[in-house]
């Protein structure tokens, strides 16, 4: 197995020595991106996202809650990250694993650091009532960079929720108001790999296997980083870090065009 890992890396440093990949992309290129809106009829906002061949769903659900007792004059929001099994082999049902947390974690800060919603406005009595925001994120297919798929399909499904009836007692799910959620701000997220001395973006299921350190950049749409996460066992060095979140803000304006 040791062996295998080794050839294949050695493989995929031969391709990316000449700025190559194996799918024919160069370092810095995505493969092609959609969104599409509205794709679950039971969810208050829902979007479909494509990187490729990885396809998640992002659906949103709002509930009447209590506010949190530090922050009695704000909404709540939650996000979950379910893998199905389907989507990948490696994927198992149960609870949430590692990389789900770590999704969802991921997705969560980048709509939380950047202020993307107007927690305010989702306030119907302060103290006692607000309007919960639940983010639950599917996979469907994963062929790679389910990080940015995630992230993009979570502030699409946002952009378009619209708050369902409420008369004071009752959350009426079969009648929605015409008022949407006030999304003030559409952070998207970049994920940057290190192979070996190379920087890339949107890796493959392959070539995810071989990556020495990762770093997850959001940023809003006046190019500003909301959030960083990074991952892999390698260190980065402070002008790698420079690097990749240059990267990153650039890819980041190029990712949000497809909202």
């Amino acid at each position: 197995m040791v062996i295998s890992m080794s050839n294949g890396k050695r493989h995929i440093m031969e391709s990316l020595n000449i700025n190559m990949r194996y799918d024919g992309r160069k370092l810095e290129e995505y493969r092609p991106v959609s969104v599409e809106y509205n794709v679950v009829n039971s969810a208050e906002g829902s979007a479909r996202v494509k990187i490729g061949g990885t396809e998640v769903i992002a659906g949103i659900k709002m509930s009447m809650d209590k506010p949190f007792s530090d922050t009695p004059d704000e909404g709540t929001l939650m996000v979950g990250v379910e893998l199905l099994p389907m989507s990948n082999p490696e994927f198992e049902l149960g609870p949430p694993g590692i990389q789900a947390v770590e999704l969802a974690r991921v997705v969560d800060r980048g709509i939380r650091e950047a202020k993307a919603i107007d927690v305010k406005k989702m306030v119907v009595v302060a103290g006692e009532k607000v309007w919960g925001v639940s983010v639950d994120i599917v996979s469907i297919n994963d062929e790679g960079n389910l990080f940015d798929a995630c992230a993009l399909a979570a502030i699409a499904a946002l952009k378009v929720t619209r708050f369902p009836s409420y008369d004071g007692k009752k959350v009426d799910y079969d009648n929605y108001t015409d008022e949407k959620l006030h999304v003030v701000k559409t952070p998207v997220s970049v994920t940057v790999v290190k192979i070996g001395d190379k920087l890339l973006v949107d890796p493959t299921t392959e070539e995810e296997l071989m990556i020495d350190a990762r770093l997850t950049v959001a940023t809003d749409e006046k190019g500003e980083i909301c959030a960083m996460q990074k991952g892999g066992a390698t260190p980065l060095t402070l002008a790698e870090v420079d690097r990749m979140m240059q990267l990153a803000v650039a890819k980041c304006n190029e990712l949000r065009k497809h909202l």
